[in-house]
């Protein structure tokens, strides 16, 4: 299920946040050490989830687990640009969302959403050291449009970004 942010997530989102694994994949930070730092839980944070739902230029929503309630990441559309009708995507999951297909469905939602609202194409990047997000995208029908070979400095590793886009026919061609 998704539904808007609202600042009484900000707890559960400083947990998944908290992930190491979250940390890596989503650029989040610069090397390991960095990664094992948890996210504090500040006024800071909750003020950013409590006003998402007032920001006109993006949509951020929860992903919550229809079984337990529980919020277990977030998906974001972003970075809107009205002259192409394009927007970015974001996502994330926390441990508890990950390997259920909770994500490939969020994502599928939040597309057919964007396309329902007039959006004509999606994009997004997916570093290379994430190939769970890049089969999600790839199954919900995104495609490759490039490659970053220096996009993200990870321990003193270089990290390439594959930018992906779909398109309303993309996501109607994808089998769901």
């Amino acid at each position: 299920m998704l539904r808007p942010l609202v600042g009484d997530d900000a707890p559960a989102m400083a947990e998944i946040l908290s992930d190491p694994e979250v940390r890596r994949l989503t650029g989040s930070v610069g090397t390991t050490a960095e990664a094992q730092r948890p996210q504090p839980l500040d006024d800071g944070l909750r003020q950013w989830y409590a006003t998402r739902s007032q920001q006109p230029d993006r949509l951020d929503l929860a992903v919550v687990d229809a079984e337990s309630g529980r919020v277990v990441g977030e998906v974001v559309l972003n970075e809107y640009d009205d002259g192409g009708r394009t927007t970015n995507l974001r996502c994330l999951l926390g441990p508890e969302g990950r390997g259920r297909g909770l994500g490939t469905e969020a994502v599928w939602l939040l597309c057919r959403y964007a396309f329902a609202v007039g959006i004509e194409r999606v994009t997004l990047e997916v570093f290379e050291f994430n190939p769970r997000a890049r089969h999600v995208y790839e199954k919900v029908g995104f495609v490759p449009t490039g490659v970053r070979p220096q996009a993200l400095l990870f321990d003193g590793v270089e990290v390439a970004a594959l930018d992906m886009e779909l398109t309303p026919r993309a996501l109607s061609s994808s089998g769901r």
